[in-house]
């Protein structure tokens, strides 16, 4: 009987939905894609909670403004979770965020525009949060165990956030005409940089095929990035805001939305940094790393006494 080699076998896992765990033999370039894409979330949720912390004080009654609080909180935690996710895989949390602060890791290019009006607080929990919730209901199944169990609360918790920015988009829209016109303006920015959040078109990704097969990823860039179309464009009938998008149509034929080409050259520019606010974003964070650092030093010898008394009283 031939002998089945360890890439063999953890690949037999993989097919037979064996969750992989982190003291499980995995091949190098595995580790590798998982601890890119598990940083690369987490430095999204935290980096997206700077375009909503701009409307805390501003939030037009107490009740909207208690519900982007418990949004922002969530996405803290969602953050937290997810570098917890990566250390298992033997990257330091430090060292993912020293990446961040540096430029060197990436986060998720949405988190770039700037949020001009309250109907953007809509918007986002809309298309932003909808488009994640796209992308993250697969990762609910992903190969890997603890990327996967932590994927199901956040998913759960997302789902809160999309209805909420979907329920501000209603409320506005039964207003006064300037408040709708504020709701298509606000949709008019979002809509492309929102349909860029799935990524580059499938030919272009190289990460995509080895992802899938090792299923992490479940779904490609392309069919995520329709599904996510066909559903929105149904909801944006509900709204009663048109998309702005001359080429979207129905495609019975397909069974699909037809849909406009992205500018691309506009989406690379925002991930190489290039964006309206990719300079603004890195500046917070890194002064939020600074301020806080007597946290962590005090945090460090706490811990520290504690386990000498601890270790006295033993």
């Amino acid at each position: 009987m031939k002998d089945i080699n360890i890439e063999d076998q953890f690949q037999a896992k993989i097919d037979a939905e064996i969750k992989i765990e982190p003291k499980d033999w995995m091949p190098d370039e595995y580790r590798k894609t998982l601890i890119r894409q598990i940083s690369q979330h987490a430095h999204s949720e935290i980096v997206g909670m700077l375009p909503e912390g701009n409307w805390i004080t501003r939030a037009p009654t107490l009740r909207r403004k208690a519900a982007l609080l418990a949004k922002i909180q969530d996405e803290a935690g969602h953050g937290l979770y997810l570098y917890s996710a990566a250390e298992t895989l033997g990257v330091a949390r430090i060292d993912m965020l020293n990446d961040l602060h540096s430029g060197k890791a990436k986060y998720s290019s949405i988190f770039n525009y700037p949020t001009l009006t309250w109907a953007d607080m809509g918007t986002i929990g809309w298309l932003v949060d909808g488009a994640a919730i796209m992308n993250q209901i697969p990762l609910c199944r992903c190969s890997y165990g603890p990327y996967s169990r932590a994927m199901i609360r956040v998913c759960k918790e997302e789902s809160f956030h999309q209805r909420q920015g979907y329920e501000i988009l209603l409320t506005m829209m039964k207003g006064t005409d300037a408040q709708k016109r504020m709701v298509q303006d606000a949709l008019n920015r979002w809509w492309w940089p929102a349909i860029s959040m799935f990524g580059p078109n499938d030919a272009e990704s190289p990460h995509s095929k080895q992802s899938m097969a090792w299923k992490i990823k479940r779904f490609s860039n392309d069919d995520l990035r329709q599904k996510f179309i066909d559903v929105t464009a149904e909801q944006a009938k509900i709204l009663g805001v048109t998309i702005p998008d001359p080429e979207l149509k129905w495609n019975e034929e397909r069974g699909h939305y037809d849909f406009g080409q992205i500018n691309w050259d506009e989406f690379w520019e925002v991930v190489k940094g290039n964006g309206p606010c990719n300079r603004e974003r890195l500046e917070a964070r890194r002064q939020a790393w600074e301020e806080g650092a007597w946290v962590r030093e005090a945090a460090t010898v706490y811990a520290e006494k504690k386990a000498r008394k601890n270790q006295e009283a033993a």
